[in-house]
């Protein structure tokens, strides 16, 4: 009785208010009971949380066999990194995480690094626990996506993905997962920031942050909203312990939405379409030199022979500052916009070109394969020997995730060869002996020879690396 007349009387102490609210929005009810103010995520959960399942990915991988001391209190500080030669052992690799059924078929999706490269065992575990297991269908490493597939004889429930439009700052959301593999969690929380482009998981960046706690175990997992809807994937956590801090972030799921259209138009892999040109981040100084109100938008800084962008007429040095109406922030907005339109559609894009605004039609094209890929192992006695270099085209930058659409890269390297001390996967070779690299065919006339004397140039990251060998 007591707890009913405190209630009674905040309400009757916040009548005034409601009733002003009333009056600003006649849809507005001043609650009239207790059940009226009250508040719970139940409904929606309900209908969510069968959608969401667990993931439980294995490896069997061999290691290395450790000395037996190890074991041994005493002589364990001395042979801490100690590894017996010529000796391995079987182990398995394990991965946890969640997912999402966004297909009643049985199509799940989830984070990438949640099955990683080479995960042979997947299991998938439906809120009901019962399991089944899973196969990998599509991966797109640039998004940290990936959509797996279970074979069942039913209709399975799913999340229906939300307009991405309809997301703000402020909305009310709730985290689906398995943390820690303790069983299907939910958290709420709200969406604290969109957009956010520096987080350093995905070469698509442009994450929802939420501070609904997310854990390790949360990844691939859904993030709602009071629709019941699919928002977006969660995928990362800013943390210095490893626990939620409150700061999650989560795949918009329009990005996901493209995977699965990927797989269900037959593609064998996720191909985003290329704008054919380099752009670069307004800052300050550009924007005063530009005569721009804020550094806002995205510079043209190069544009590719026969791209999208050329055919469009978009120029050098204009500024990109929306996209089919949407306001772009930066390159990473642009290239995320970008991403998820469909191949074959076309994208209105607004110009700043000379103090005066444009639009240009620009068709969604794939990259394009401008140059063969002409593969080749370099042989003979250079340091390169032993490596398997290719020749780089839009297309083949498009699936290594690289934004340098020329010359010739190193793709992979054979064991016990002399590349493999020197080079890495990745490395671009630029110039040997003084002599720029342009093509495979280039580079192997480069390298014939019993020469000495070698002295290579390759870029590696940002960074440009010169290698010297002499006798």
């Amino acid at each position: 009785m007591r707890l009913l007349a405190c209630i009674l009387l905040v309400l009757l102490a916040l009548a005034p208010a409601f009733a002003m609210a009333a009056a600003a929005n006649p849809a507005a009810e001043i609650p009239q009971s207790r059940a009226q103010i009250q508040l719970s995520f139940a409904p929606v959960v309900k209908k969510a949380a069968p959608a969401v399942v667990n993931i439980y990915a294995s490896k069997k991988v061999r290691v290395q066999e450790a000395s037996p001391f190890l074991n041994d209190p005493f002589f364990g500080q001395f042979f801490n990194h100690f590894a017996l030669p010529g000796r391995t052992k079987e182990q398995v690799s394990n991965s946890l995480g969640s997912g999402v059924i966004v297909d009643a078929s049985g199509l799940i999706i989830t984070n990438n690094h949640v099955i990683g490269d080479s995960h042979t065992d997947i299991k998938v575990v439906l809120a009901d626990r019962r399991e089944f297991p899973a196969e990998v269908v599509m991966t797109d490493k640039r998004t940290d996506l990936a959509l797996l597939k279970v074979k069942v004889d039913e209709q399975l429930p799913f999340l229906s993905i939300a307009d991405p439009e309809s997301l703000q700052i402020g909305d009310l959301v709730l985290a689906v997962g398995n943390p820690f593999g303790v069983g299907q969690t939910v958290t709420s929380g709200i969406v604290s920031a969109l957009a956010r482009t520096t987080v350093g998981v995905a070469d698509y960046e442009f994450f929802i942050q939420t501070d609904a706690a997310i854990n390790p175990g949360n990844s691939g997992g859904a993030l709602i909203d009071m629709d019941g809807n699919l928002v977006g994937i969660n995928t990362a956590i800013f943390s210095n312990s490893g626990g939620s801090l409150g700061i999650g972030f989560a795949t918009p799921a329009n990005m996901a939405q493209v995977v699965l259209l990927s797989y269900k138009q037959g593609a064998k892999r996720v191909v985003h379409p290329w704008l054919g040109a380099a752009t670069q981040n307004i800052t300050r100084e550009i924007a005063e030199s530009l005569g721009l109100a804020a550094p806002d938008g995205a510079l043209i800084k190069n544009v590719f022979p026969g791209g999208a962008a050329e055919k469009a007429g978009i120029k050098t040095g204009d500024v990109i500052t929306a996209i089919d109406g949407k306001k772009i922030q930066n390159q990473e907005s642009l290239k995320f916009q970008i991403g998820t339109k469909p191949l074959g559609s076309e994208a209105v894009l607004t110009l700043l070109r000379a103090g005066k605004t444009l639009e240009a039609n620009v068709p969604m094209e794939a990259p394009a394969e401008t140059t063969p890929r002409d593969t080749a192992l370099i042989e003979g006695v250079s340091p390169l020997a032993g490596a398997i270099v290719e020749n780089l085209s839009p297309a083949l930058a498009d699936e290594l995730g690289i934004t340098r659409y020329q010359g010739v890269i190193v793709t992979e390297i054979q064991l016990r060869t002399e590349a493999r001390r020197i080079f890495q996967p990745g490395d671009i070779i630029l110039s040997v002996n003084g002599k720029e690299v342009k093509t495979v065919k280039e580079l192997q006339k480069l390298v014939q020879g019993d020469s000495k004397n070698w002295k290579i140039q390759a870029q590696r990251g940002g960074q440009v690396l010169t290698i010297q060998m002499t006798p």
